[in-house]
């Protein structure tokens, strides 16, 4: 039986954005609350699915399947796994998230948050989509929001970022594009689940498995970012809004992963493992690179970007190192990252916009003027870092653990022995800026800063307490993600 929870989940924001455009002299603050009211509603729905979801039982659930276009066998068709809904939930919370912190948006509000909630659906219907093309539709959509709201509402250089990474997404994705085609025609479906699941080698009929696999893999590593596909990133995570920022490097950053363990290595497990080494040697490659270069960074923004780079690395550590342990890892490390990165955004943002600096060599002494947001950046920074107790532990524990006991890829240990220098680095550049941000001299010039607002306190502390509760008690997330993990390892042949 068809349940419609998912389909309210992908287009209540979408129904907000619609909502809001009709009428056009809604003043700002009734636009502001009604998207908040929206993308409360999708995470109160999001909260249902996380206590309905069977944790013990297979396969997809909360399915609606219909037909939609009966020449190409293609269907709306929408379901969750253990490895979708952790990443419906995180997108969930960071919209509402992404609405709040952009309470004080006055230049063009209606269409900011327009942009901001149909953003919101898309990326929910990425990881909703069973079907390929559905899939490809709810990929391609995001690529609209983001750029006007970088382009319009961003700061820097914001038309060049925006441009930048509509090019590299696009270049992507017409790569994925012609994989999708290619997979199509070799095996007559467009049904993810099924492809996957039927165990079939892909017919020759436009390309052999080995380049379908990498033209999927293509826009998935764009997204990612798997180094080196990566340079959009930087610029835009620096030059987006703060709220945009989150919703980037918190969600949709996790389509990345995402596609790579639904498509890439679940139909085809063969082409993952005969090149699980050469994704390995990118993945600390990634985990190196962006440490390294995070320690050159004098924008605070570009600093946690480059940060981001390098623990998005670990993800394709995990997904890559083909045990069941290290793809929980890496589902792990997908909330993880989202959980810190944008606690780290969130009070990046704070201090930038209230002392009006965003360069890191004239911070400093923030502590005593900004109490509040300092033990907020500080506790987001020692989650990056990995500190026992957060979920960057938990997370980056079971991926090293689950890799380094793989079977599945020859020379797995060298590969994370080397990975593990990124731990080093990322405690290294996290308290240096720690230090240089938050202590030493107090700085007059900033005597007169405001410290957090309760609004901004309450959505800071929200992601302290996640980030605190998924690293003491990692089994809330780990007994979601188990059984469907299973699932992907049996496809590998484990």
């Amino acid at each position: 039986m068809n349940s419609h929870l998912l389909s309210l989940i992908i287009f209540l924001p979408l129904a907000g954005a619609l909502l809001i455009g009709t009428y056009p002299r809604i003043p700002a603050g009734v636009v502001k609350y009604a998207a908040l009211a929206f993308t409360l509603s999708v995470l109160a729905l999001s909260v249902i699915l996380l206590f309905r979801f069977d944790r013990q039982a297979n396969g997809m659930q909360f399915q609606e399947i219909y037909s939609w276009i009966p020449a190409l066998a293609a269907y709306y068709r929408l379901g969750i796994d253990g490895i979708s809904l952790p990443l419906v939930a995180l997108t969930s919370l960071l919209s509402v998230v992404a609405v709040l912190m952009s309470w004080k948006v006055e230049n063009r509000t209606r269409e900011f948050f327009i942009w901001l909630l149909v953003l919101e659906s898309s990326v929910l219907g990425v990881f909703c989509a069973l079907d390929l093309l559905l899939f490809f539709i709810f990929w391609e959509v995001e690529v609209v929001p983001v750029y006007f709201l970088i382009s319009i509402w961003g700061s820097g250089d914001r038309r060049h970022s925006a441009t930048k990474y509509v090019l590299f997404t696009l270049l992507g994705s017409a790569l994925m594009l012609a994989g999708i085609v290619s997979l199509y025609y070799s095996t007559g479906s467009l049904d993810m689940v099924a492809i996957a699941g039927s165990g079939a080698a892909i017919a020759q009929t436009l390309l052999p498995a080995v380049p379908i696999f990498f033209l999927l893999l293509a826009g998935f590593a764009v997204k990612l970012p798997v180094v080196p596909f990566h340079s959009w990133q930087p610029d835009a995570y620096t030059d987006a809004p703060a709220a945009v920022t989150v919703m980037l490097a918190g969600s949709l950053a996790k389509m990345g992963g995402y596609g790579m363990i639904r498509l890439c290595v679940s139909i085809f497990p063969e082409v993952a493992r005969r090149y699980a080494p050469i994704m390995l040697a990118l993945a600390v490659i990634g985990i190196i690179y962006g440490a390294a270069i995070a320690f050159r960074q004098t924008n605070l923004k570009r600093l946690i970007a480059y940060s981001s780079i390098s623990h998005m690395g670990f993800v394709l550590l995990g997904i890559f190192a083909l045990s069941q342990t290290s793809l929980v890892g890496a589902s792990l490390q997908m909330v993880s990252h989202g959980l810190i990165t944008a606690l780290l955004f969130c009070t990046a943002s704070i201090i930038m916009d209230t002392t009006g600096e965003n360069d890191i060599r004239r911070l400093g002494g923030l502590a005593r003027q900004m109490p509040s947001t300092a033990t907020f950046f500080m506790l987001a920074g020692l989650g990056a870092l990995g500190l026992p107790s957060t979920s960057g532990f938990a997370a980056e524990f079971t991926t090293f653990l689950g890799s380094y006991s793989s079977s599945e890829v020859a020379g797995i240990k060298v590969f994370v022995l080397v990975a593990l220098l990124g731990v080093l680095l990322a405690a290294a550049y996290v308290l240096w800026t720690i230090q240089r941000v938050l202590f030493g001299p107090v700085l007059p010039v900033f005597n007169d800063s405001r410290d957090a607002d309760m609004r901004q306190k309450t959505y800071c502390g929200l992601f302290v307490i996640l980030i605190f509760f998924v690293g003491l008690y990692p089994m809330a997330v780990v007994s979601i993600v188990q059984n469907s993990t299973a699932g992907v390892i049996k496809l590998l042949g484990g």
